[in-house]
């Protein structure tokens, strides 16, 4: 299960650069904004990505949500804080975001498995 979610994530980054050659000004704009949100400010960039989790289960959008519980790893967080923050939007999508919270979880799996 977890070589699927990454290989799905490098496929996901595969055609983001691909894009990125085709329209480098959309690319570059997208990118400067994400760098200059995702940085510590008032919240930590741990915060952050907790956050953009749960935008992103209830967004229903699973490169989001394996690249953004990934992250939220890399920054620290535990499996606990990452489900957490999914429940926030189970609780604002209701069923949607049920369904979704499944993705994190398996994300959660794939990227902390033994290597």
């Amino acid at each position: 299960m977890g070589n699927d979610i990454k290989e799905k994530m490098d496929e996901f980054f595969e055609y983001t650069a691909k894009f990125g050659e085709m329209y480098p000004e959309i690319a570059q704009g997208f990118m400067s904004l994400m760098g200059g949100v995702m940085q510590d400010g008032k919240l930590g960039v741990k915060e952050k990505e907790l956050i953009a989790v749960g935008i992103a289960v209830g967004l229903r959008c699973l490169p989001c949500i394996h690249a953004h519980t990934k992250s939220a790893l890399n920054m620290g967080a535990t499996k606990e804080e990452i489900i957490e923050a999914a429940s926030v939007a189970v609780m604002m999508a209701g069923g949607p975001g049920m369904a979704h919270v499944i993705e994190v979880m398996k994300a959660i799996e794939a990227f902390t498995e033994k290597k």
